[in-house]
Formats: C-alpha cells, sequence, structure tokens
C-alpha cells in the first residue's frame, strides 16, 4: 500500500492560499481603481466562476 505524501499535500495547500491571496489583492486594487463601487458585469462574473470551478476540479486530482 501506498504512502501517503503530506509534504506534497501541505505544499498544495499553502500554494492554494497564496493564489487566493494573491486574486483578493488583486480584487481589492481593482476595487480601489473604481470607488464608485461598480459591480462586475455578467460576463466577467461568469468567466470567474467558470475559472473557480475549474480550479477547484484541478485541486481534487490526487
Amino acid at each position: 500500500m501506498a504512502k501517503t505524501n503530506f509534504q506534497y499535500e501541505k505544499r498544495q495547500r499553502e500554494l492554494e492560499k497564496k493564489r487566493k491571496a494573491e486574486e483578493k489583492a488583486k480584487r481589492k486594487a481593482e476595487a480601489k481603481n473604481h470607488p464608485e463601487g461598480e459591480a462586475m458585469t455578467t460576463e466577467a462574473s461568469d468567466e470567474a466562476e467558470v475559472e473557480a470551478n475549474e480550479d477547484a476540479q484541478e485541486t481534487q486530482t490526487p
């Protein structure tokens, strides 16, 4: 039986946290550039949702 590679799993979690933090910083910077509170267009929100789903599927693969 194969042993679980805990270091690999930990590194993947760390990379995911880093990616999410970068996305959050990017969103904050964009919000700062558009202080009127403009909402994302439906096209942009749909695109972001598709990207999030693809990323989630990638992280679930063993």
